[in-house]
C-alpha cells in the first residue's frame, strides 16, 4: 500500500500520544481529517483517537481493510491542524469547519 507521507518523512510533531486507528482516504489518498474522537483506548498503547475524513460511508467504514493503526504523530503529519485537539479526553467528538483548519465540538454543536 502506498502511503502518502513515507515513514523516513515523518517529523516528531507530537510525542508520547501512542497510536490511533486512521482512515485510509487520509494516509494512502491524502484527504484532511474531516472527523476525530476519542473513545475508550484499548490498551496502553492506544491514544482512543479515531481519524475520518468524513467522506467514508458505512460499508467502507466497516471494512476493517480501510483503515489502519498509526501512531497519532503520524496523523498530525498528514494533518498539522489536529494537533491543538490532541489532548482532549476520552468522549471528544470534533467535526472540521470545512475550508478551515478549525475544528468544533460535534457535541457541542447539536
Amino acid at each position: 500500500m502506498d502511503f502518502i507521507i513515507k515513514e523516513h518523512n515523518i517529523k516528531d510533531l507530537v510525542h508520547g500520544m501512542g497510536y490511533s486507528i486512521c482512515s485510509n482516504k487520509i494516509t494512502v489518498e491524502g484527504m484532511k481529517v474531516g472527523f476525530m474522537y476519542r473513545e475508550d483506548p484499548v490498551d496502553d498503547e492506544d491514544s482512543g483517537w479515531r481519524f475520518l475524513s468524513g467522506t467514508e460511508d458505512q460499508d467502507y467504514a466497516d471494512n476493517p481493510e480501510n483503515s489502519k493503526i498509526f501512531g497519532v504523530n503520524a496523523i498530525a503529519n498528514h494533518d498539522p491542524a489536529i494537533i491543538p485537539f490532541l489532548k482532549l479526553p476520552v468522549g471528544t467528538e470534533l467535526g472540521r469547519v470545512e475550508g478551515t483548519e478549525e475544528f468544533v465540538n460535534l457535541e457541542e454543536a447539536e
